[in-house]
C-alpha cells in the first residue's frame, strides 16, 4: 500500500471524510500498492461546482469519471463500453456521455458540470447523449465489499455521507504527467486541505460499523 499515508485509525478518517463531503469539499482516496497504487480526487456529484471541476482538470489526469449505482446506469440506459471487459482491474466504464442541451463543445469545466448534473437528475435519461466528455462508471452493487475499487469507494462514501450516491473522480497526476504517489499525494492534500483515506479504510468501516 501507500504506506506513508496510511494508518489503522480508519474510523476517524472516514468520519473526517464524511464531514468534508457534507461541507461540499473533496477528499483523496488511495488504493493498494498491488492494485492501481494511485490516488483519486473525489467530489460529490450533487454538490460539484465549476471550480471543483477546474481543479480536477488542473491537478488530475483530465479523464473525469462519474461514478453511478447500477440502478442509475440502468435508468439512464447506458450500455457498458465493451461487452467483454479485459482490462486488468475490470474498470466498469459505460459509454461516454454529454448533456443534450446547454453545452458547447462539452469539454470546458462548466460543460462537464452541466453534463454531470443532467445525468444525475431524476429525468437524466432524456437529458444526455453519447458519446461525450464525461466517463460514467458503474459501481458494484455490494460496494467495496464486492469490488475494492475507487468507483465503489466513491459511491460508498456518498452513501455514508447521506448524499446522493453519485460521485465524480479523477486520478491525481504530477505536473510532468506521471502518476502521483505517496509524497506527491501528501502535497496535494496539504495544498487543498483534502483528507486522505484508503479503500481499505472504507472496507474496514463497512465491515465493522456500517454495512
Amino acid at each position: 500500500m501507500n504506506q506513508k499515508i496510511m494508518n489503522n485509525d480508519f474510523k476517524s478518517k472516514i468520519d473526517g471524510a464524511i464531514k468534508t463531503l457534507q461541507e461540499g469539499k473533496g477528499v483523496i482516496v488511495v488504493d493498494d500498492y498491488d492494485r492501481e497504487n494511485e490516488a483519486d480526487m473525489i467530489f460529490s456529484a450533487q454538490n460539484l461546482t465549476k471550480e471543483q471541476m477546474a481543479l480536477l482538470i488542473k491537478e488530475c489526469s483530465g479523464i473525469v469519471c462519474l461514478c453511478l449505482t447500477k440502478e442509475k446506469v440502468d435508468k439512464l440506459n447506458l450500455p457498458m463500453m465493451v461487452q467483454n471487459n479485459n482490462s486488468k482491474f475490470q474498470t466498469p466504464f459505460t459509454v461516454s456521455i454529454e448533456s443534450k442541451d446547454n453545452v458547447t463543445t462539452g469539454v470546458s469545466a462548466q460543460d462537464r458540470v452541466t453534463t454531470i448534473k443532467s445525468a444525475i437528475s431524476s429525468d437524466g435519461v432524456s437529458k444526455i447523449v453519447s458519446p461525450g466528455h464525461i466517463f460514467p462508471l458503474r459501481a458494484n452493487e455490494k460496494g467495496v465489499l464486492g469490488r475494492a475499487g475507487h468507483t465503489e469507494a466513491s459511491v460508498d462514501l456518498m452513501k455514508l455521507s447521506n448524499l446522493s450516491p453519485y460521485a465524480v473522480l479523477c486520478e491525481i497526476t504530477n505536473s510532468d504527467g506521471t502518476m502521483a504517489k505517496a509524497d506527491d499525494i501528501q502535497k496535494v492534500s496539504k495544498k487543498y486541505s483534502m483528507p486522505i483515506l484508503s479503500v481499505e479504510d472504507i472496507i474496514n468501516y463497512r465491515k465493522e460499523i456500517a454495512r
